[in-house]
Protein backbone atom coordinates (compact mmCIF):
# COMPACT_ATOMS: atom_id res chain seq x y z
CA UNK A 1 0.00 0.00 0.00
CA UNK A 2 1.12 3.36 -1.25
CA UNK A 3 2.14 5.83 1.95
CA UNK A 4 -0.45 8.76 2.13
CA UNK A 5 2.05 10.55 3.04
CA UNK A 6 3.29 11.08 -0.23
CA UNK A 7 0.05 12.95 -1.39
CA UNK A 8 0.56 15.61 1.31
CA UNK A 9 1.18 19.58 -0.42
CA UNK A 10 4.68 20.76 0.61
CA UNK A 11 6.02 24.38 0.06
CA UNK A 12 9.43 24.50 -1.41
CA UNK A 13 10.58 28.00 -0.98
CA UNK A 14 7.86 30.18 -2.61
CA UNK A 15 6.32 26.89 -5.12
CA UNK A 16 3.65 25.26 -3.18
CA UNK A 17 3.82 21.85 -4.16
CA UNK A 18 0.32 19.84 -4.48
CA UNK A 19 2.41 16.42 -3.54
CA UNK A 20 5.59 15.09 -2.59
CA UNK A 21 6.33 13.27 -6.04
CA UNK A 22 8.75 14.59 -8.73
CA UNK A 23 8.78 13.54 -12.13
CA UNK A 24 12.53 13.33 -12.96
CA UNK A 25 14.07 14.72 -15.31
CA UNK A 26 14.18 11.74 -18.44
CA UNK A 27 15.97 12.18 -22.09
CA UNK A 28 13.20 11.85 -24.39
CA UNK A 29 14.37 13.18 -27.71
CA UNK A 30 11.47 14.29 -29.29
CA UNK A 31 12.75 18.21 -29.91
CA UNK A 32 13.90 19.20 -33.97
CA UNK A 33 17.37 19.30 -35.18
CA UNK A 34 17.41 22.65 -34.04
CA UNK A 35 16.64 22.05 -30.26
CA UNK A 36 13.44 23.53 -30.72
CA UNK A 37 10.41 21.55 -28.65
CA UNK A 38 7.95 20.48 -30.73
CA UNK A 39 4.11 20.64 -30.23
CA UNK A 40 3.93 17.08 -28.62
CA UNK A 41 6.52 17.78 -26.15
CA UNK A 42 3.69 20.48 -24.79
CA UNK A 43 1.15 17.50 -24.38
CA UNK A 44 3.40 15.30 -22.79
CA UNK A 45 4.29 17.08 -20.06
CA UNK A 46 0.95 18.53 -19.55
CA UNK A 47 -0.48 15.10 -19.30
CA UNK A 48 2.01 14.48 -16.53
CA UNK A 49 1.03 18.19 -14.79
CA UNK A 50 -0.53 15.75 -11.41
CA UNK A 51 3.33 15.50 -10.28
CA UNK A 52 4.20 17.77 -7.16
CA UNK A 53 7.31 19.00 -9.61
CA UNK A 54 8.31 18.15 -12.74
CA UNK A 55 11.55 18.35 -13.68
CA UNK A 56 12.50 18.50 -17.38
CA UNK A 57 14.82 16.50 -19.68
CA UNK A 58 18.08 17.96 -19.99
CA UNK A 59 18.31 20.81 -21.85
CA UNK A 60 21.49 22.53 -23.53
CA UNK A 61 22.00 25.90 -22.51
CA UNK A 62 24.29 26.10 -25.14
CA UNK A 63 25.42 24.78 -28.86
CA UNK A 64 28.36 23.55 -26.75
CA UNK A 65 26.53 22.10 -24.17
CA UNK A 66 24.00 19.96 -26.66
CA UNK A 67 25.15 16.25 -26.36
CA UNK A 68 22.48 13.94 -27.92
CA UNK A 69 20.37 13.70 -30.95
CA UNK A 70 16.87 15.48 -30.85
CA UNK A 71 17.57 17.07 -27.26
CA UNK A 72 16.26 20.76 -26.79
CA UNK A 73 18.14 24.07 -25.84
CA UNK A 74 17.84 27.44 -24.40
CA UNK A 75 19.68 29.41 -25.96
CA UNK A 76 17.68 30.98 -29.01
CA UNK A 77 14.49 32.63 -29.19
CA UNK A 78 12.96 30.00 -31.24
CA UNK A 79 13.84 27.68 -28.57
CA UNK A 80 12.12 30.16 -26.06
CA UNK A 81 9.38 30.33 -28.74
CA UNK A 82 8.71 25.83 -28.48
CA UNK A 83 8.93 25.79 -24.64
CA UNK A 84 6.00 28.51 -24.02
CA UNK A 85 3.56 26.19 -24.98
CA UNK A 86 5.14 23.79 -22.59
CA UNK A 87 4.86 25.53 -19.33
CA UNK A 88 1.79 27.11 -20.00
CA UNK A 89 0.38 23.71 -20.41
CA UNK A 90 1.72 22.23 -17.08
CA UNK A 91 0.66 25.58 -15.33
CA UNK A 92 -2.86 25.52 -16.77
CA UNK A 93 -3.07 22.35 -14.86
CA UNK A 94 -1.97 22.83 -12.10
CA UNK A 95 1.47 21.93 -12.11
CA UNK A 96 5.21 23.33 -11.79
CA UNK A 97 7.74 22.67 -14.08
CA UNK A 98 11.51 23.53 -13.68
CA UNK A 99 13.44 23.24 -16.69
CA UNK A 100 16.85 21.07 -16.04
CA UNK A 101 19.93 23.02 -17.53
CA UNK A 102 22.30 20.56 -19.02
CA UNK A 103 25.84 21.00 -20.73
CA UNK A 104 27.23 17.73 -21.37
CA UNK A 105 30.84 19.02 -21.99
CA UNK A 106 32.68 16.02 -23.09
CA UNK A 107 29.98 13.64 -23.47
CA UNK A 108 29.04 14.88 -27.18
CA UNK A 109 29.33 14.40 -30.64
CA UNK A 110 30.13 17.09 -33.16
CA UNK A 111 27.12 15.06 -35.41
CA UNK A 112 24.81 16.27 -32.34
CA UNK A 113 25.86 19.76 -31.99
CA UNK A 114 25.18 22.62 -33.97
CA UNK A 115 27.39 23.86 -36.95
CA UNK A 116 30.51 24.97 -35.09
CA UNK A 117 30.00 24.29 -31.70
CA UNK A 118 32.84 22.35 -29.99
CA UNK A 119 33.17 20.06 -27.63
CA UNK A 120 34.97 20.75 -24.05
CA UNK A 121 35.78 19.65 -20.95
CA UNK A 122 38.21 20.52 -18.27
CA UNK A 123 40.76 18.75 -19.16
CA UNK A 124 41.58 16.91 -22.35
CA UNK A 125 40.41 13.01 -20.60
CA UNK A 126 39.22 10.58 -23.15
CA UNK A 127 35.23 8.88 -22.65
CA UNK A 128 36.37 5.34 -24.13
CA UNK A 129 32.52 5.05 -25.14
CA UNK A 130 30.30 5.73 -28.08
CA UNK A 131 27.64 8.67 -28.94
CA UNK A 132 24.48 7.68 -30.66
CA UNK A 133 23.73 10.06 -33.72
CA UNK A 134 21.02 10.12 -35.78
CA UNK A 135 23.60 10.09 -39.20
CA UNK A 136 25.66 7.40 -38.53
CA UNK A 137 24.57 5.39 -35.66
CA UNK A 138 26.81 4.92 -32.59
CA UNK A 139 30.69 6.57 -32.56
CA UNK A 140 33.00 6.89 -30.36
CA UNK A 141 33.43 10.03 -28.45
CA UNK A 142 36.02 12.55 -29.75
CA UNK A 143 38.34 13.72 -27.73
CA UNK A 144 37.26 16.74 -25.75
CA UNK A 145 38.80 19.94 -25.52
CA UNK A 146 40.59 21.63 -22.85
CA UNK A 147 38.96 24.63 -22.03
CA UNK A 148 40.64 27.92 -21.61
CA UNK A 149 39.78 31.20 -18.94
CA UNK A 150 38.00 32.50 -21.68
CA UNK A 151 35.64 29.31 -22.25
CA UNK A 152 35.15 28.88 -18.73
CA UNK A 153 33.68 32.67 -18.65
CA UNK A 154 31.77 31.91 -21.86
CA UNK A 155 30.52 28.33 -20.41
CA UNK A 156 29.28 30.94 -17.14
CA UNK A 157 27.38 33.44 -19.43
CA UNK A 158 25.78 31.13 -21.48
CA UNK A 159 23.98 29.24 -18.35
CA UNK A 160 22.85 32.91 -17.29
CA UNK A 161 21.81 33.40 -20.50
CA UNK A 162 19.80 30.18 -20.61
CA UNK A 163 18.25 30.77 -17.41
CA UNK A 164 16.68 33.94 -18.33
CA UNK A 165 15.23 32.47 -21.37
CA UNK A 166 14.11 29.55 -18.85
CA UNK A 167 11.71 32.35 -17.11
CA UNK A 168 10.94 34.23 -20.51
CA UNK A 169 9.32 30.80 -21.27
CA UNK A 170 7.42 30.35 -18.53
CA UNK A 171 9.00 27.78 -16.20
CA UNK A 172 8.74 28.46 -12.66
CA UNK A 173 12.57 27.88 -12.42
CA UNK A 174 15.64 25.86 -13.13
CA UNK A 175 17.49 23.08 -12.55
CA UNK A 176 21.38 23.11 -12.76
CA UNK A 177 22.54 19.45 -14.06
CA UNK A 178 25.73 18.98 -11.61
CA UNK A 179 24.91 14.99 -12.07
CA UNK A 180 25.59 11.79 -14.13
CA UNK A 181 29.06 12.60 -15.30
CA UNK A 182 28.56 15.75 -17.31
CA UNK A 183 30.44 19.15 -17.40
CA UNK A 184 29.56 20.27 -14.01
CA UNK A 185 30.41 16.89 -12.62
CA UNK A 186 33.49 16.59 -14.49
CA UNK A 187 34.91 20.08 -12.72
CA UNK A 188 33.87 17.90 -9.48
CA UNK A 189 36.33 14.50 -9.74
CA UNK A 190 39.88 14.49 -10.54
CA UNK A 191 39.55 11.93 -12.68
CA UNK A 192 38.02 14.33 -15.11
CA UNK A 193 39.57 17.54 -13.90
CA UNK A 194 43.22 17.67 -14.32
CA UNK A 195 43.84 21.32 -14.47
CA UNK A 196 46.64 23.20 -12.67
CA UNK A 197 44.82 26.12 -12.45
CA UNK A 198 42.29 27.90 -9.87
CA UNK A 199 39.37 25.45 -11.26
CA UNK A 200 41.58 21.98 -10.57
CA UNK A 201 44.06 20.12 -7.87
CA UNK A 202 42.37 21.39 -4.35
CA UNK A 203 38.99 20.81 -3.47
CA UNK A 204 38.19 24.02 -3.22
CA UNK A 205 39.36 24.33 -6.80
CA UNK A 206 37.27 21.71 -8.15
CA UNK A 207 34.02 23.09 -6.47
CA UNK A 208 34.69 26.21 -8.02
CA UNK A 209 33.24 26.76 -10.93
CA UNK A 210 29.77 24.42 -10.07
CA UNK A 211 29.87 26.74 -7.47
CA UNK A 212 30.15 30.21 -9.59
CA UNK A 213 27.50 28.69 -11.62
CA UNK A 214 24.68 28.28 -9.04
CA UNK A 215 25.86 32.19 -7.70
CA UNK A 216 26.10 33.45 -11.36
CA UNK A 217 22.12 31.97 -11.98
CA UNK A 218 21.23 33.02 -8.30
CA UNK A 219 22.35 36.43 -9.39
CA UNK A 220 20.43 36.44 -12.43
CA UNK A 221 16.56 34.84 -11.14
CA UNK A 222 16.78 34.44 -7.46
CA UNK A 223 17.67 31.37 -5.53
CA UNK A 224 13.90 30.60 -4.78
CA UNK A 225 13.97 29.63 -8.91
CA UNK A 226 17.24 27.46 -9.04
CA UNK A 227 17.58 23.64 -7.52
CA UNK A 228 20.43 21.15 -8.39
CA UNK A 229 21.04 18.05 -8.82
CA UNK A 230 23.73 15.80 -7.81
CA UNK A 231 25.53 12.06 -8.23
CA UNK A 232 27.77 11.49 -5.57
CA UNK A 233 29.58 8.17 -6.26
CA UNK A 234 27.59 7.33 -9.49
CA UNK A 235 29.32 5.74 -12.58
CA UNK A 236 27.74 7.39 -15.44
CA UNK A 237 29.34 8.65 -18.68
CA UNK A 238 33.03 7.24 -17.34
CA UNK A 239 32.34 8.47 -13.84
CA UNK A 240 33.77 6.62 -11.05
CA UNK A 241 34.85 6.75 -7.15
CA UNK A 242 38.23 9.12 -6.12
CA UNK A 243 39.54 9.04 -2.53
CA UNK A 244 37.94 12.43 -1.50
CA UNK A 245 34.61 12.11 -2.46
CA UNK A 246 33.49 12.67 0.60
CA UNK A 247 34.60 15.15 1.65
CA UNK A 248 34.78 17.09 -2.07
CA UNK A 249 30.88 16.65 -1.78
CA UNK A 250 30.28 17.81 2.02
CA UNK A 251 32.51 20.92 0.92
CA UNK A 252 29.89 21.65 -1.66
CA UNK A 253 27.12 21.39 0.60
CA UNK A 254 28.69 23.70 3.03
CA UNK A 255 29.62 26.50 0.09
CA UNK A 256 25.97 25.92 -1.66
CA UNK A 257 23.89 26.25 1.26
CA UNK A 258 24.30 30.04 1.72
CA UNK A 259 22.80 31.00 -1.70
CA UNK A 260 19.76 29.28 -0.06
CA UNK A 261 18.60 27.37 -3.47
CA UNK A 262 15.35 26.06 -4.03
CA UNK A 263 16.19 22.19 -3.64
CA UNK A 264 19.61 20.06 -3.40
CA UNK A 265 18.20 17.12 -6.06
CA UNK A 266 20.06 13.45 -4.79
CA UNK A 267 20.59 10.47 -7.14
CA UNK A 268 21.14 8.24 -4.44
CA UNK A 269 22.76 5.12 -5.04
CA UNK A 270 22.68 3.56 -1.22
CA UNK A 271 22.32 0.24 -1.44
CA UNK A 272 23.31 -0.13 -5.42
CA UNK A 273 24.79 -3.09 -6.54
CA UNK A 274 28.33 -2.02 -7.71
CA UNK A 275 28.01 1.00 -6.15
CA UNK A 276 30.46 1.99 -2.92
CA UNK A 277 28.26 4.87 -1.44
CA UNK A 278 28.69 4.94 2.50
CA UNK A 279 25.34 3.96 3.77
CA UNK A 280 25.02 6.61 6.18
CA UNK A 281 25.84 9.04 3.63
CA UNK A 282 22.87 10.30 2.27
CA UNK A 283 21.98 11.27 5.87
CA UNK A 284 24.92 13.22 6.55
CA UNK A 285 24.25 14.79 3.13
CA UNK A 286 20.75 15.96 4.38
CA UNK A 287 22.12 17.16 7.83
CA UNK A 288 24.25 19.63 5.67
CA UNK A 289 21.38 20.75 3.29
CA UNK A 290 19.05 23.53 5.13
CA UNK A 291 16.53 23.44 2.18
CA UNK A 292 14.01 21.28 0.89
CA UNK A 293 15.74 17.83 -0.07
CA UNK A 294 14.53 15.58 -3.00
CA UNK A 295 16.28 11.96 -3.28
CA UNK A 296 16.02 10.30 -6.55
CA UNK A 297 17.48 6.56 -7.70
CA UNK A 298 15.14 3.92 -8.75
CA UNK A 299 12.51 4.05 -5.98
CA UNK A 300 8.89 2.37 -6.41
CA UNK A 301 5.67 3.59 -4.93
CA UNK A 302 6.85 1.47 -1.76
CA UNK A 303 10.36 2.70 -1.23
CA UNK A 304 9.16 6.05 -1.94
CA UNK A 305 6.36 6.20 1.04
CA UNK A 306 9.31 5.11 3.21
CA UNK A 307 11.57 7.69 2.19
CA UNK A 308 9.17 10.31 3.28
CA UNK A 309 7.59 8.61 6.06
CA UNK A 310 11.08 8.52 7.87
CA UNK A 311 12.18 11.72 6.84
CA UNK A 312 15.25 10.80 4.68
CA UNK A 313 14.01 13.58 2.39
CA UNK A 314 11.33 16.13 0.98
CA UNK A 315 10.31 14.94 -1.92
CA UNK A 316 10.92 11.76 -3.58
CA UNK A 317 11.72 11.38 -7.69
CA UNK A 318 10.31 8.71 -9.86
CA UNK A 319 11.25 8.08 -13.45
CA UNK A 320 10.37 5.69 -15.98
CA UNK A 321 6.80 5.28 -14.21
CA UNK A 322 5.77 8.75 -15.34
CA UNK A 323 6.96 7.43 -18.84
CA UNK A 324 4.09 5.14 -19.04
CA UNK A 325 1.63 6.88 -16.72
CA UNK A 326 0.75 10.12 -17.45
CA UNK A 327 -1.71 9.82 -14.11
CA UNK A 328 0.69 8.03 -12.27
CA UNK A 329 -0.30 10.26 -8.73
CA UNK A 330 -3.66 9.36 -9.02
CA UNK A 331 -2.93 5.57 -9.90
CA UNK A 332 -0.60 5.18 -6.52
CA UNK A 333 -3.00 7.13 -4.39
CA UNK A 334 -6.08 4.81 -5.48
CA UNK A 335 -3.72 1.96 -5.94
CA UNK A 336 -4.59 1.40 -9.28
CA UNK A 337 -1.73 -1.02 -11.39
CA UNK A 338 0.80 0.76 -13.18
CA UNK A 339 1.46 0.27 -17.23
CA UNK A 340 4.75 -0.73 -17.94
CA UNK A 341 6.86 1.65 -20.40
CA UNK A 342 7.99 0.68 -24.09
CA UNK A 343 11.87 0.84 -23.57
CA UNK A 344 12.17 0.57 -27.77
CA UNK A 345 10.22 4.53 -27.92
CA UNK A 346 12.49 5.93 -25.13
CA UNK A 347 14.27 7.69 -27.31
CA UNK A 348 12.46 7.32 -30.56
CA UNK A 349 11.88 10.90 -32.80
CA UNK A 350 7.59 10.61 -32.77
CA UNK A 351 4.44 10.88 -30.68
CA UNK A 352 4.74 6.52 -30.10
CA UNK A 353 5.13 5.68 -26.80
CA UNK A 354 5.45 9.32 -25.43
CA UNK A 355 1.96 10.78 -25.81
CA UNK A 356 -0.33 7.74 -26.49
CA UNK A 357 -0.10 5.97 -22.99
CA UNK A 358 -3.68 6.09 -21.34
CA UNK A 359 -5.38 6.92 -17.96
CA UNK A 360 -6.39 4.55 -15.99
CA UNK A 361 -9.76 5.85 -15.77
Amino acid sequence: MTSASLFTPFHMGAHALRNRLVMNPMTRCRATVDAVPTPIMATYYTQRASAGLIVTEGIAPSPNGRGYARTPGLWSAEQVAGWKPVTAGVKAAGGVIFAQLMHTGRVSHPFNMPAGAQVVAPSAVPLKDQAYTDQAGMQDYPLAQAMTAADIAQARAEFVTSVRNAVDAGFDGIELHGANGYLLEQFLSPLTNQRQDDFGGSIANRIRFMVAVAKDVVAAIGAARVGIRLSPYGTAAGMAGYPDIAQTYLALFHALAPLGLAYVHLVDFTGHPGVTAPAGFRGTLRKAWPGAFIVAGGFDEASAGHIIDGGVADLVGLGRAFISNPDLVARLQHGKPLAKANGATFYSAGPEGYIDYSSAD
